[in-house]
């Protein structure tokens, strides 16, 4: 039967300021997409375009009439009875330019073939209580704010922490390390760093050098994506492992992704379905990087629960191994209410909860 849709804006309030390098986030627009059969409205599916400002692709001032197009195009055609179906259809529809809605359309499309309960892959994260160990995220900050962040995690039973650095004085960011790696010398704590692009290239590899000081396990995007002779450098001579991760955005077709990867040979590539072109993108990114054998892991890119419940699912069915970037299903004082849950460094979904879309009007 024929398909409809709707979407809906929703405006995310962050509990905190939330530093970034690339400034404080205090709320983050996204939007809501519906589709359902015409036959039967009771059961939908639902999925999350959230672009990130002044970052991805589709972070565009007319995102709201734009979506509307692409879910005109969706309205009427026949429900999708495959998993590759419903990737060539979302694919077709959103395209290079549009890489949240391409996951947002996914998304609600395997949910409705999955009967619009949720469940955007059928696996044990949501049948039988897996749990997915996560990384617990330290936003930039006052020193002291930094360190509590950090003495909560580790309280709170995280065995992984990534810290945003890039913002402050490198030495302070370094003292923040040291003064970690004393505090808890006797516990197995893996610490991962992200600058975003801080770096300058000319003096990323001694400040490798220094961090390595601090056993640090990885560094994302240490200088600004779009120099891969110099990325491809820092990966050779980096005492640290260097995962990529704004280098990655806009690079969608095999060959593209192939070609990337061979060049610049990272230790790791961090995966965000909103910013790497949706669900398939990043399988194929898996593939990719299984063949080179690059290691990799799923981050979101602050969703609410809607995107981070499809991310969850993905990892499962991925098979991911390690910590994933998963934890920030917490952020936010209006995020929908869902299964998910996180409790000891690890996030789960507990099947006797239900979701609760009273705020959504779609």
């Amino acid at each position: 039967m024929p398909l409809k849709t709707s979407f809906q804006p929703y405006t995310l309030e962050f509990k905190f300021d939330a530093g970034t390098s690339r400034g404080v986030l205090r709320e983050k627009e996204t939007w809501f997409i519906k589709v359902w059969d015409e036959a039967n409205p009771k059961i939908f599916g639902l999925g999350e375009a959230g672009p990130l400002k002044k970052l991805s692709i589709d972070d565009r001032e007319d995102m709201h009439q734009q979506l509307a197009i692409i879910l005109r195009t969706l309205e009427g055609r026949e429900h999708p009875k495959s998993e590759e179906e419903i990737y060539q259809i979302a694919k077709e529809l959103a395209g290079r330019d549009f890489p949240s809605v391409r996951f947002a359309l996914e998304t609600a499309l395997l949910d409705l073939l999955n009967g619009g309960e949720r469940i955007i892959f059928k696996n044990a994260f949501t049948s039988s209580g897996l749990k997915i160990p996560i990384n617990g995220l330290i936003w930039m900050g006052h020193t002291d704010s930094m360190l509590l962040q950090i003495t909560d995690k580790v309280a709170a039973g995280f065995d992984c922490i990534k810290m945003k650095i890039g913002s402050m004085d490198f030495e302070k960011e370094c003292d923040i390390l040291d003064y970690v790696r004393r505090k808890y010398y006797q516990k197995e704590l893996l610490i991962r760093v992200d600058a975003n692009g801080a770096f300058k290239v000319e003096e990323a590899l001694s400040q490798l050098h220094t961090l390595s000081k601090y056993k640090i396990h990885s560094i994302e995007q240490p200088i600004k994506a779009g120099q891969p002779e110099a990325m491809r450098k820092l990966c050779e001579q980096s005492p640290i492992g260097i995962a990529l991760d704004e280098e990655l955005i806009g690079v969608y077709n095999k060959s593209e992704k192939e070609a990337l990867l061979r060049e610049i040979r990272p230790h790791y590539i961090i995966l965000k379905p909103t910013l790497a072109g949706g669900i398939r993108s990043c399988i194929e990114w898996v593939e990719i990087a299984a063949a080179m054998n690059i290691g990799w892991w799923l981050t979101s890119a602050l969703e609410s629960n809607i995107g981070l419940n499809a991310i969850c699912q993905l990892a499962v069915h991925l098979k991911a191994i390690s910590y994933q970037g998963l934890g920030t299903g917490q952020l936010y004082y209006n995020n929908i209410p869902s299964p998910l849950s996180v409790e000891s460094g690890h996030i789960g979904y507990n099947s006797h909860v239900q979701w609760d879309l009273k705020d959504l009007t779609l």
